[in-house]
């Protein structure tokens, strides 16, 4: 244990910190959201949405921090989004005690699924351009967010670009620190900061009982699987593999799985490997060495720590900052991982075309047979890789 206290000290990084920052804040004023939707179409208590707030951000934090430490690469957890979103859907026909019992059963099943090596059979049969093109997809909307701000806070928006570009010339290391900062300076100064009311309490957690059902299990928990594994961990694994790192997708899947057990019977939906979010902690901005960059997951864990231990009040400081900023540092923050993914995407003539479609399709937004775009942007693509590539096709005649 003092070693690795030791180590972390001597790797710490200022940029590392901000860029877990980021992605806990980016998590937070986003997809967060959703979960406040799903609680107010179940109709519950403000004490039991900071336990299910509790219960995801001390998940994530925990599985976070000892999967970056282990295997020494920024590996984020969080919850799943577009598993947050299937609750809006199934709320209030189905009780909270059931939704528990989905998110046990999801849980197991992705374990299995971890724990036999199925995922990293998957992953294997996935070209490094479709991946790349499918990534590059999720991640251009948030692209495009950055300039849609510009037309409710066009004066914040483009000061934060042209921060963004001088300190990216200057002091390329701090980015997105000085971005922050300037984004958060203009907002006080010309008023754009959200009232919010603050009271700092420790969360207590509430036990939630499950109850299983059949309407669970085929309106939530199956559902919740698929889009767990196509959604998040497809996306977060091609992330990780892109920025270098080789680490298995067994452990992940694993111990995300397991965080997922503990926490369910408070609340805490589907534990998962971040895509978007984990983008900002891969890369460059995070820190100019690759073997220094887990940094960044390991503070991302210790700030969702914080939040979830301060979940029925810390929470309300990302309400504080205006969408469009929060927009802004996402598009601006993943400005590095959209252009290498699209690098990616278009090096190898053989996978071009594929990954074109690849993109095309994940970016669309479609939704088919009630499987999101990242879902279809893989199979569409890897149907067109294998048809367009003679020597792909001809192995399997």
């Amino acid at each position: 244990m003092a070693s690795v206290i030791q180590t972390l000290k001597e790797d710490w990084s200022l940029s590392a910190s901000v860029a877990g920052f980021l992605a806990v804040l980016i998590s937070y004023a986003g997809p967060l959201i959703i979960f406040f939707q799903a609680a107010q179409a179940a109709q519950v208590s403000d004490a039991m949405m900071a336990s299910w707030i509790w219960g995801i951000s001390i998940g994530a934090a925990v599985s976070g921090i000892y999967l970056s430490i282990r295997y020494k690469a920024p590996i984020i957890t969080a919850w799943s989004a577009p598993g947050t979103a299937l609750l809006v859907t199934v709320f209030p026909e189905m009780s909270i005690n059931e939704a528990i019992s989905a998110y046990i059963l999801s849980a197991v099943v992705i374990f299995l699924v971890g724990a036999t090596g199925s995922f990293d059979k998957i992953l294997r049969w996935i070209p490094s351009g479709i991946a790349a093109g499918m990534m590059a997809g999720i991640l251009f909307q948030f692209g495009l967010e950055l300039f849609v701000a510009t037309n409710t806070m066009p004066f914040i928006v483009f000061s934060m670009l042209g921060c963004y570009l001088f300190a990216k010339r200057f002091s390329p290391r701090y980015t997105m620190l000085w971005v922050l900062l300037c984004g958060v300076t203009l907002s006080v100064l010309l008023g754009r900061i959200n009232p919010v009311d603050m009271d700092l309490a420790i969360t207590i957690p509430t036990i939630i009982w499950p109850e299983w059902t059949w309407n669970a299990t085929f309106n939530l928990a199956i559902p919740l699987i698929l889009v767990s594994l196509t959604g998040q961990f497809l996306p977060g694994m091609a992330i990780l593999n892109l920025s270098g790192y080789d680490t298995p997708a067994k452990p992940i899947v694993s111990v995300a799985s397991l965080a997922s057990l503990a926490v369910a019977c408070v609340g805490g939906i589907t534990i998962v490997l971040a895509a978007i979010t984990a983008a900002l902690c891969t890369g460059k901005d995070a820190h100019e060495l690759q073997e220094k960059r887990y940094i960044a997951g390991v503070a991302n864990g210790i700030f969702y720590l914080l939040g979830g231990l301060f979940a029925g009040s810390i929470v309300m400081v990302f309400s504080l900052l205006p969408k469009e900023l929060v927009a802004a540092l996402a598009g601006l923050a993943l400005i590095g991982a959209i252009a290498t993914n699209i690098t990616i995407a278009m090096k190898d003539d053989e996978q071009r075309d594929a990954a074109l479609i690849t993109f095309l399709a994940t970016a669309s937004g479609m939704s088919f047979l009630g499987l999101s775009s990242v879902f279809w942007g893989i199979v569409i693509g890897m149907v067109a890789h294998y048809v367009l590539n003679k020597k792909r096709l001809l192995s399997f005649t």
